[in-house]
């Protein structure tokens, strides 16, 4: 493996949601192996903006894999080839001298595009307030130890609250579903103590606000899970799925 590689860079262009976009090619060269994705970027910024010409916009912030904000379709896989990782954490190790990549924004009705790989995820955010928290008094922090919760329930709870909110699952899904995010958070909370007062009316107002925002219906084709930087589980649709039923019998 060399040191640095070049690459062909096919990126989309899009000045704002009303206009149309393009694909527009970049050549990049002496790229360190040991840079991140997104550092490939800010390289190929600084030259765009040396030369006079407009950088690529792309979301960003932590850049360790936690915040959820990166976010890009690379070579049609969301996130890039690698399988739990974010695009902040893709390294150019994985690529080869003279590769071509292909770098789109979020594909989702739901998600309108901003400004080139930008997207408005705001989306994701009203489903988390229609219903994504616990507004009960459940007193103070040392009042948690008094609350049984069995190792089971809070490893189950902890694995649907490592979803980062990055909507990896929508892109990735071919009806543009929001189940996977949505379950994650309705997992996380009807699992604990904590969210059973609230349970039925969670589940209700968020599948509800999953139709309002203009997501698709989960067809189970697993795109989802397969993309998920954090690995969350189908099986916590199947969770959200028991959650909405029970909510029409009591």
């Amino acid at each position: 493996m060399t040191d640095t590689i070049g690459l062909t860079l096919k990126i989309w262009k899009q000045d704002g949601p009303g206009s149309g976009g393009h694909l527009e090619t970049y050549e990049v060269r002496d790229i360190s192996t040991d840079a991140s994705f997104l550092e490939m970027l800010d390289i190929l910024n600084e030259r765009l903006v040396r030369a006079g010409e407009e950088p690529v916009a792309f979301d960003h912030d932590c850049r360790e894999g936690i915040c959820g904000t990166c976010g890009a379709v690379v070579n049609g896989k969301a996130h890039g080839p690698l399988k739990e990782t974010t695009l902040c954490q893709l390294h150019m190790r994985h690529f080869e001298d003279g590769d071509v990549v292909v770098i789109e924004p979020w594909r989702s009705r739901a998600f309108t595009v901003i400004k080139d790989l930008v997207v408005d995820r705001g989306a994701l955010d009203a489903i988390i307030q229609a219903g994504g928290y616990i507004s009960v008094n459940t007193g103070g922090a040392p009042d948690a130890n008094a609350v049984a919760v069995s190792q089971e329930q809070a490893e189950l709870a902890m694995d649907a609250a490592e979803c980062i909110g990055c909507g990896a699952c929508v892109a990735a899904c071919p009806n543009g579903a929001a189940m996977l995010f949505t379950s994650a958070r309705v997992s996380h909370l009807s699992t604990l103590p904590q969210g059973k007062p609230e349970a039925r009316k969670r589940v209700e107002s968020m599948v509800a606000c999953m139709s309002e925002q203009g997501f698709g219906n989960c067809g189970n084709e697993r795109e989802c899970e397969a993309a998920c930087p954090k690995g969350i589980s189908i099986s916590h649709i199947s969770k959200l799925n028991r959650e909405f039923l029970k909510s029409f019998f009591k």
